[in-house]
């Protein structure tokens, strides 16, 4: 089997028949404040996404399924949630092969020693890391989106020899200054790195030259091409201990990439030009959620050779009945008797009554049912969205509940609005986890 890459007018064969000796470090310790309140009683790879799964579940399973058997989770903020599904996903039989270990602040004597960054994060946990004698260590994000083989990342970086390897995608001028550029010869190594630039003088230097952006992986019709670092590194063992050791940042992005990158050592890029989205902002978390309805441009769970693992939950398959769903997602316990389900995502144990229309928007579900035990979940009292209600373009948390003849839709396209247990950011309606909206509730009230 072999791995060929196209860069360019450059085509470059890679022979992969043998396993890459590598551990991966996901880092899960972002606060996501720009994700708030979904991060308000989670943290941000702790959310809820596609229904039934949760953020870290995709770079936990990109490197099963890439063949990685070592796994660090670092987690910080509200981690407890976090580690205990982990630990409820990935310790049954199918995952023999694989360590996963879970990471947090240390506790020592009368203070906690908190994470000031990404790379202060592998920093203080290196004494555990390093019980692992890889040859490299691959660095991912436990919030970014995307359908990456791991291994040919890999793979490449063993063939570069790179001491550092940066996975990079194709990105147009607009997206330029909120991430890290990388400027790089006909070799895809990387002599210059700069991270979000604003100055035109800076984004004009970092521009693709037009003898290297017409490769396979770059749009013909984009004027102007950068290329663009994703999060994800690829360091050699000893590479990565002396940079933590000797350069004092607390940053891989800000501090330890610039500089590394041009000044010692070998670093490349491997250009990817699959579906990556980061998921930073209420928007982007919305889009993402949208885009998996398509199935044409957003991360594809239907895919039996790269499964995405979750926990595994005995639930029935869900009961819908006198309601009409158009291109919408229904997952396993739900109970949908609502009017319409168009464009939308519901999550588990969701329990949707009569006459209610559901649009464009994201109901999280429930962690349980919500009934007493012994009771059946259609009681009076126990759903998540009553009877005749209107929610268009909202996400709706874990554990709300929406009352009778409650209208959810954002007529006046506000931007931004903070109310108790209601909220509008970059205009999609968000109910809190947890919130209990009254009945005849209207977001028009709600923000006269």
């Amino acid at each position: 089997m072999w791995l060929i890459t196209n860069f360019g007018n450059k085509v470059t064969i890679y022979s992969s028949d043998d396993q890459i000796d590598v551990a991966s470090i996901i880092l899960a310790g972002g606060k996501g404040t720009r994700l708030h309140p979904l991060t308000q009683t989670r943290c941000k790879p702790d959310v809820l996404f596609g229904g039934r799964y949760r953020l870290i579940d995709i770079p936990i399973s990109s490197s099963i399924n890439s063949n990685i058997n070592n796994i660090f989770v670092i987690s910080q903020y509200l981690s407890s949630h976090l580690n205990q599904h982990i630990k409820e996903t990935y310790s049954l039989s199918v995952h023999t092969k694989t360590k996963i270990t879970a990471l947090t602040p240390e506790e020592k004597t009368d203070i906690q020693t908190w994470y000031n960054g990404t790379a202060d994060a592998v920093r203080k946990n290196l004494e555990h890391i390093l019980e692992i004698d890889a040859k490299y260590y691959l660095i991912l994000s436990g919030d970014h989106l995307y359908s990456m083989d791991l291994r040919r990342l890999l793979r490449f970086a063993d063939a570069k020899d790179a001491d550092l390897t940066i996975a990079s995608i194709p990105i147009c001028k607009e997206e330029a200054s909120r991430m890290g550029l990388l400027k790089i010869n006909s070799e895809s190594y990387i002599s210059d790195f700069f991270e979000k630039p604003t100055d035109e003088k800076v984004l004009e230097r970092f521009k693709m030259p037009k003898e290297l952006s017409h490769g396979s992986f770059f749009s013909k019709d984009q004027e102007d091409s950068y290329l663009a670092s994703m999060g994800i590194y690829v360091f050699k063992r000893k590479v990565l201990v002396d940079l933590l050791e000797q350069v004092q940042g607390d940053d891989f992005g800000h501090d330890i990439i610039p500089h590394f990158v041009g000044k010692q050592g070998k670093t490349a890029a491997y250009i990817y030009n699959g579906y990556w989205e980061d998921i930073g902002t209420i928007s982007s978390y919305y889009r993402a959620s949208m885009e998996l309805l398509s199935q044409e441009i957003g991360l594809n769970f239907y895919n039996d050779a790269k499964p995405i693992y979750s926990q595994i939950v005995n639930l029935p398959c869900p009961l819908i009945t006198d309601t009409v769903v158009r291109n919408s997602i229904i997952c396993d316990g739900s109970i949908i008797k609502g009017k319409e389900i168009i464009n939308s995502m519901i999550g588990l144990r969701a329990y949707i009554l009569e006459g209610s229309i559901i649009k464009d928007s994201i109901i999280m579900g429930n962690p349980h049912y919500m009934h007493e035990k012994g009771d059946l979940p259609t009681e009076v009292g126990h759903f998540t969205v009553g009877q005749n209600c209107y929610i268009e373009k909202a996400i709706i948390d874990e554990g709300a509940q929406i009352g009778h003849n409650v209208r959810l839709v954002n007529s006046e396209n506000i931007d931004h609005l903070d109310c108790e247990h209601i909220c509008i950011r970059d205009g999609i309606i968000i109910v809190k986890a947890g919130a209990k909206i009254p009945d005849h509730t209207t977001l028009d009230s709600l923000a006269a």
